[in-house]
């Protein structure tokens, strides 16, 4: 892989990641549009360039929603040991609940259907349809509840939906979004939620991935030869 390939899948990732277009589907269409992916080296490069990535969106949330998640922690932790009910307690239980049944479903669904999903229709056939779906659940939703008010059965509903994350051009955001919106949670509100909710699943997104991120001495000697190469551009 290549500097300049690199720093494009960066801002194709950085520019995706977090907006309700799927940032996995555009770094599949991105090196399949460029004839990329016919090379087996940038294949195997970008398998471990992925984790980097991930890590990379998962440092760049949890910096932003620090605080946030700060007196989450405390608050759930405060619920259990002393009993302390507070709207930051109850949140972070409602976001640990809901993370589960939605990332494990969708680990499963990912894990034995990935593969057989993964091509450029399917991927651009759900963009099209999941940017309309959003479009007219967000045009005709209402917009009643704050994010302080949302309901143990909203947020499990948002999470349950991230499930269909698996299928390749549907965005985690962007399905979650939706599903808020449908439910009468104001924009702002359930963007707030699904970003918090994106933490743990970029987390562990990112700790699964890194078993086919290997670091040895051929790794170095191979991307130090080629970064001293005037071919390597």
């Amino acid at each position: 892989m290549s500097i300049i390939q690199a720093v494009i899948l960066g801002a194709v990732q950085g520019l995706t990641e977090l907006l309700p277009i799927s940032s996995s589907a555009h770094l599949f269409l991105v090196p399949w549009v460029f004839g990329w992916t016919n090379s087996e080296e940038f294949n195997i490069a970008f398998e471990a360039f992925d984790v980097a990535l991930h890590a990379g969106t998962l440092l760049a949330i949890v910096i932003f929603f620090f605080k946030d998640w700060i007196k989450l922690i405390i608050g759930g932790f405060n619920q259990v040991v002393k009993k302390e009910k507070t709207f930051e307690g109850k949140m972070f239980w409602y976001l640990v609940i809901a993370t589960i049944p939605g990332g494990a479903i969708g680990f499963l669904l990912d894990h034995f259907l990935e593969d057989a999903l993964k091509n450029a229709l399917i991927i651009g056939t759900a963009l099209i349809v999941m940017g309309i779906i959003l479009y007219i659940v967000d045009k005709k939703a209402k917009s009643e509840v704050e994010y302080e008010n949302m309901t143990f059965k909203q947020t499990f509903l948002i999470g349950l939906s991230q499930a269909l994350a698996f299928i390749p051009g549907v965005s985690r955001s962007g399905v979650t979004m939706t599903t808020g919106r449908m439910l009468g949670i104001k924009r702002e509100s359930v963007a707030k939620y699904s970003f918090l909710l994106s933490t743990p699943i970029v987390a562990g997104a990112t700790l699964y991935k890194l078993k086919d991120f290997v670091i040895s001495i051929p790794f170095f000697v191979r991307n130090t030869c080629k970064f001293h190469c005037t071919e390597y551009l």
